[in-house]
Order: C-alpha cells, then sequence, then structure tokens
C-alpha cells in the first residue's frame, strides 16, 4: 500500500543531526537547529540556504522562527535571537544552569525550559528574565501556554492569572499550571506513572493533552487540575501529539500513530505501517503525515487511516516535518533537510497519487533547484 514519493531537494548542509525545524508564520521562511551548534534559514520559495546562524557553544536542541527574528536554544544553556534578514544575533538570554530543551515565543515573552529543573519566562526585547517557575522535581521537556483572554471570563479578572497560565510537562511524570504573573504554581497534574514526554494546549477549553512513557494520554482541566479523562490504546512511550479540528493525533513508540476524539477519549483510527517509533506528526488538508525511526516520512488518508504515500531516503531518525502549499519538508537526524512534492494527497478523500518524476538535487554539488510546486 502506498507509493513512493520523490525528493524535490536534498539540503545537506548541516555537519550534524537536525533536531529541529520550525516554519515561519508568512510561511517564507524555514529553520533548522541542528547538532553541529549552528542553525540554517532557508527559503521555502526556492529551499535554498539564505542565513548561517553561529555563536552557540553545543548543539541547537530546538528552535522557533518569527517572522522578523529567529530563536533557538542550546546544550550550552543559553537561548539566542538572530535577525532573520543578516543571521546577526540580537541577544543572548543567560539564566538557565543546564541544556534548555525548548522555547515558546509568544508575543513579547520567551518561555524556557530546561534540564535545571526550571521553567522560565524572559521579555524578549530586553533579553531579562522576568519569572522562574521552580517546583518540578526532574527534568522540564515541554511547554504550552494559555494567554489570559483564553481563560473563562470571571476568571481573566483576577490578578493571579493576568499573565495567562503556562503548562509544563517533566519527566518526574507530572505537568504543572503556573501563574505568570507571580511565578506561583497554579495546579500540578498528577497521574502519569511515567515522564511527560509531550502536550498541546486546548486554550478554548483550558484542557491539556499530556503524553507519556507510561503509554498513556491524559485530559486535564488546567483550571481545577482535574483529569477528565485516559486515552488508553498504545503499547509504548505517546512522543508526539497534535490537535486539530477536536482530533487528538498521537504518534508513539508501539510503531502507529492514533487519532481520538479529544472530547470523549475514544478511539477513531490507528495509522500503521511504521517500522519503528512515530516521532513525528503534521496534520494538513485531510492528510496525516508522520515521521518515523525508520527513517521513512509517511502520508496516511486522516479519516480512514489508508497509506497513501511513503517518503524514502533519509538514513535516520525523523525528528520533524513540516507542509507548506504542496511541499513536506523533513528534518533528520542524519543532518538532511529534504523537500518532498506531496500534490495530489490535498482533500478528505484524495485520488490514489501518481509517481512524480525523479528530481534530486544537493546543494553540495551545486545543482540548479528546479522550481517548487506552487503554494
Amino acid at each position: 500500500m502506498g507509493g513512493g514519493g520523490s525528493a524535490l531537494r536534498v539540503c545537506a548542509d548541516h555537519r550534524g543531526g537536525i533536531n529541529w525545524l520550525s516554519l515561519s508564520p508568512d510561511g517564507q521562511r524555514l529553520l533548522t537547529g541542528s547538532e553541529d551548534g549552528t542553525a540554517r534559514l532557508w527559503s521555502t520559495a526556492d529551499g535554498r540556504c539564505c542565513a548561517l546562524l553561529q555563536g552557540h557553544e553545543s548543539y541547537v536542541t530546538f528552535c522557533q522562527l518569527e517572522d522578523e527574528a529567529a530563536f533557538t536554544c542550546s546544550a550550552d544553556c543559553t537561548i539566542r535571537r538572530w535577525d532573520v534578514l543578516t543571521g546577526q544575533c540580537l541577544q543572548v538570554y543567560r539564566g538557565h544552569t543546564s541544556i534548555v530543551n525548548r522555547i515558546l515565543v509568544v508575543n513579547n515573552q520567551l518561555f524556557s525550559s530546561s534540564y535545571d529543573r526550571t521553567a522560565r519566562v524572559w521579555s524578549v526585547d530586553k533579553g531579562q528574565m522576568s519569572q522562574e517557575f521552580r517546583g518540578h522535581r526532574n527534568c522540564v521537556l515541554t511547554l504550552a501556554y494559555s494567554a489570559p483572554w483564553d481563560l473563562p471570563g470571571a476568571l481573566c479578572s483576577e490578578e493571579a492569572v493576568a499573565g495567562g497560565l503556562l503548562v509544563t510537562g517533566s519527566t518526574d511524570g507530572t505537568a504543572k499550571v503556573w501563574q505568570v504573573a507571580s511565578g506561583c504554581c497554579h495546579q500540578t497534574l498528577r497521574g502519569h506513572t511515567g515522564a511527560v514526554l509531550c502536550l498541546v494546549l486546548d486554550t478554548p477549553g483550558h484542557t491539556a493533552f499530556t503524553g507519556s512513557t507510561d503509554a498513556t494520554i491524559r485530559a486535564w482541566d488546567i483550571l481545577s487540575g482535574e483529569q477528565l479523562r485516559v486515552f488508553r490504546e498504545h503499547q509504548g512511550s505517546v512522543i508526539c501529539l497534535e490537535l486539530v479540528n477536536r482530533l487528538v493525533y498521537s504518534g508513539s513508540a508501539d510503531r502507529t500513530a492514533k487519532c481520538w476524539l479529544a472530547d470523549t477519549g475514544e478511539h477513531v483510527c490507528t495509522f500503521a505501517a511504521h517500522r519503528h517509533s512515530v516521532s513525528a506528526l503534521k496534520y494538513h488538508e485531510g492528510t496525516l503525515f508522520t515521521g518515523s525511526g525508520d527513517a521513512c516520512a509517511r502520508a496516511f488518508d486522516a479519516q480512514s487511516g489508508q497509506l497513501q504515500r511513503v517518503f524514502r531516503g533519509h538514513a535516520f531518525v525523523i525528528n520533524c516535518l513540516q507542509v507548506h502549499g504542496q511541499v513536506l519538508y523533513t528534518a533528520s537526524h542524519d543532518g538532511a533537510l529534504r523537500l518532498w512534492d506531496v500534490r495530489g494527497l490535498s482533500g478528505p478523500r484524495p485520488a490514489p497519487p501518481k509517481r512524480s518524476l525523479p528530481r534530486l538535487f544537493s546543494n553540495k554539488v551545486g545543482c540548479a533547484a528546479a522550481p517548487l510546486p506552487p503554494a
């Protein structure tokens, strides 16, 4: 089942594995963060590298790209802000005492999580830490933020939540909800029996969904701290989550992705065919794209679960993927960013895909780029 997909371009400039891939809100640029200690900016128009971001003293763990600035965090305990046009480092945020795992930029606030067991919030412009969230007993992995205007009206007026709520997941098996303005812990979400690896937030419903090494997904009311439901079908660690249209998509070490009804926890569909852990997920226009430890990306019909296309070419695990227009971008531990033609997959009931003409280009050998499909 499922035809093969051909690469439009292979960008192999990094000298180490790519740990994360971020797409700018305007869709014009991509940002990759690598084991080689650098980040690179790429144009989505032609797939070419347009800036090299150098300055970190260890590997880049995560990155986020905004329209006017790029943000990276690293095992060197720092976070950096970069100019997307010049590649110049504009700001270094110092304070964490161990590896910085994740960052999240919202308006003029920069949230971060670290192996030092803390999360922090910084002023983007000033570069100063404005709050530290201390209480987890082990490394803080994942982050999500609920702005004050997303909270219920009666609660929104309370001074304690005037700065919104930050949700963190940790290897200590808990998630915590923090009052950003005060730094106080609002709720501790207890129930998992393993590390919390991923989380997504339904801000209108003030509900957090957490995935864990205990093979479950759990839904929580972040205001009351109540555990609302448990999703129990996976047979291995839940590695990644995505929430789309009241559906939760999960990727697991059990070699499957699954779809669930967010409001009830009912299991809707299983996406099989992977030969290793499902390490990345992205829903786009009726198609669920997955990246796997088997070095392949796959496209499934999100409604039926049918495998439509397999994208082969990477040598190691795919750590992240993005979709823009008719192009799939995959970033791997092999150090390559690959671009794939996904025309023919759009819509809830797409026709069987036709194999695209072989077009493989490498920056290393200076080949001219083929035009990318229109967005």
